[in-house]
């Protein structure tokens, strides 16, 4: 009995818990992206999951596609730029990618749901970011 009490609790509790929902990016060339759970890698296969930040991964990540730039917020502090080397949108899915300090990272972010998957890879590492991304208003015609 205390079996179907359970079960039948955790279906009440699984179709009353609010639906997450993610925000739809199409036709948007800015918006912010942030960090959930990062795994790192290392040759010979040991892995972890960890939080973003623990792993110098900022929470936020602002992508404009029009500059060809990935920014930290100016909240975090931190000031840091990462070129766009690569910026392709096929069948509702974004692809970036770029190299910087040794590193080589692909961000896939897809349009109608915003949910992103990052990769970066480095000697002998890898780092696998999931996410997700919300659009930003433009700046365009701002006066700023």
């Amino acid at each position: 009995m205390w079996r179907f009490i359970g079960a039948a609790l955790a279906l009440i509790l699984a179709f009353s818990a609010p639906a997450v929902q993610a925000d739809d990016l199409t036709g948007s060339t800015r918006f912010l992206c942030s960090a959930v759970q990062a795994t790192e890698c290392f040759v010979g296969g040991d892995c972890g999951i960890d939080l973003p930040w623990n792993l110098n991964i900022p929470q936020f990540i602002e992508v404009d596609l029009d500059a060809k730039m990935l920014s930290t917020t100016a909240a975090s502090g931190q000031s840091r730029t990462t070129p766009i080397e690569y910026f392709e949108s096929e069948d509702g899915v974004i692809s970036l990618q770029g190299f910087e300090n040794g590193r080589g990272f692909t961000f896939v972010i897809v349009q109608e749901t915003g949910q992103l998957t990052v990769a970066i890879a480095t000697r002998g590492k890898a780092v696998i970011v999931f996410g997700a991304c919300t659009p930003l208003a433009s700046t365009a015609g701002s006066g700023s």
